[in-house]
C-alpha cells in the first residue's frame, strides 16, 4: 500500500469475482478463470492495483499479469493472450492516481515496461503512455431477432455458405469433453502449421476448460469420423467470446466455420446473450477484417499501450519476430508443437 492505492492479488481476494461480475467495462478476460488458466499455463501472477481499502467493497482496478522472462524481459501486461483488458475505473482522477502508483511499482521491482491493451479514450490523457500498434475489435449486437441478424450477413459469403455447410451433411458436436478437445486442437496444429506458426500449448486448452467450466464451448463439425472445422467460445454475464477458430484447408469449400458461428450465434440469443465479441484483428488483416465485417459487426479501435516506449527495444522486437517467422517456415512440423510449448510463455 503507498498513498492509499494497494495492491491485490485477484486469485486470493475474495472480492474480484463480485466486482468483475458487476463492474460495467469488465470482460471475461478480468474473470477469475482466464486468470487461473494464464497462471497455470504460463507461470503468470496476476495482480491488481485499487484505491479501495482492504476492508471495503472493490469499486476500481487495473489488472495485471507480471511476465518474468529472460528472453522477452519482465514487465507488466494487461493481458497477456488477451484481446482487450479495459481499466476498471470510473474516471480520469482514478485512473491518474493508480498510473502514478503503478510507476513507482514498475520502477521498485525493475520491470521494463507497462503493456495494456485497450478500446478506452482515458489513455490518450495519460502522457505516461504512448501507442505501440492499433488494431480493430470487432462486436455483433444479437439483440435483434434471429431471422434479422440472419439477413444481415453477406448473402454470397455468409449465408450462402451456411446453406452450402447444412446440405454436406456434416455432423456438429458442442461441449468440453477430451474427444472434442483433442479433435479441436487437432485442426489448431494443422491451422497454425499452414501459417508456419506455432500452436498454443495443449495444455492452454485444457487449463481454460478445467478453470472456466460451462462457460466454455467447443465447437467442431465433423465430416464422417473426420473433424474438419472447430471453434472455441467463452461466455461472460451477456457476451458470448469467439476465441480460437481452426480448420483443415482441404475441406474449406464446406462452410463449416460460417456452420458453426451461425450455431452459436443460435445458442447465444437461445440463452439470452446480448452480443457476440469476434475479438480483435492486425489493420493488415484484411481479409479476417473482412470476413468479421460480413457478419454484420461493428468495429472498434483497439490500442496497444505501453510505457515507457524505447524505440531500439521495438525495432529489436520486431527483428525477433520476423526471425522468428522465417525459423518457422522452416521447421518440421513437430518442431512447431515444441515450439510452442517452450515459445508463449515468453511472448504474452
Amino acid at each position: 500500500m503507498s498513498d492509499n492505492v494497494w495492491t491485490i492479488h485477484p486469485l486470493s481476494d475474495h472480492r474480484w469475482s463480485e466486482f468483475v461480475e458487476k463492474h460495467a467495462n469488465a470482460s471475461v478476460f478480468h474473470t477469475i478463470g482466464w486468470l487461473t488458466a494464464l497462471r497455470d499455463t504460463y507461470g503468470y501472477e496476476p495482480i491488481a492495483i485499487t484505491t479501495s481499502p482492504p476492508s471495503e467493497q472493490l469499486t476500481n482496478a487495473l489488472l495485471f499479469c507480471v511476465v518474468s522472462s529472460w528472453l522477452t524481459r519482465s514487465r507488466l501486461v494487461s493481458l497477456p493472450f488477451t484481446d482487450h483488458c479495459e481499466p476498471l475505473v470510473d474516471n480520469n482522477e482514478q485512473l491518474r492516481t493508480l498510473y502514478g502508483y503503478l510507476e513507482t511499482l514498475r520502477t521498485t521491482r525493475q520491470w521494463t515496461y507497462t503493456e495494456m491493451r485497450t478500446s478506452g479514450a482515458m489513455l490518450d490523457a495519460e502522457e505516461r503512455f504512448k501507442k505501440c500498434a492499433v488494431y480493430h475489435w470487432h462486436r455483433l449486437d444479437l439483440r435483434p431477432d434471429l431471422d434479422t441478424l440472419y439477413k444481415g450477413f453477406h448473402k454470397d459469403c455468409i449465408r450462402r455458405r451456411i446453406c452450402h455447410a447444412e446440405r454436406q451433411g456434416l455432423t456438429y458436436e458442442e461441449g468440453r469433453n477430451n474427444f472434442l478437445l483433442r479433435s479441436f486442437y487437432s485442426l489448431v496444429v494443422l491451422m497454425r502449421g499452414r501459417k508456419k506458426l506455432p500452436p498454443q500449448p495443449f495444455e492452454w486448452f485444457q487449463h481454460l476448460i478445467a478453470s472456466m467450466g460451462k462457460d466454455v464451448s467447443i465447437r467442431v463439425a465433423f465430416r464422417g469420423d473426420r473433424p474438419v472445422a472447430g471453434i472455441l467460445t467463452m461466455d461472460h454475464r451477456k457476451t458470448m467470446y469467439y476465441k480460437y477458430g481452426a480448420s483443415d484447408a482441404q475441406f474449406h469449400h464446406l462452410g463449416a466455420i460460417p456452420m458453426l458461428l451461425w450455431q452459436a450465434i443460435r445458442e447465444a440469443k437461445s440463452a439470452g446473450l446480448v452480443e457476440l465479441d469476434l475479438g480483435r484483428s492486425n489493420v493488415e488483416d484484411r481479409g479476417l477484417i473482412m470476413f468479421k465485417e460480413r457478419w454484420g459487426a461493428r468495429r472498434t479501435q483497439l490500442t496497444l499501450w505501453r510505457n515507457p516506449v524505447d524505440e531500439a527495444s521495438l525495432s529489436f522486437e520486431r527483428l525477433q519476430m520476423r526471425l522468428a517467422r522465417i525459423v518457422c517456415t522452416y521447421a518440421p512440423h513437430k518442431m512447431l508443437i515444441l515450439a510452442g510449448r517452450l515459445m508463449y510463455r515468453h511472448v504474452g
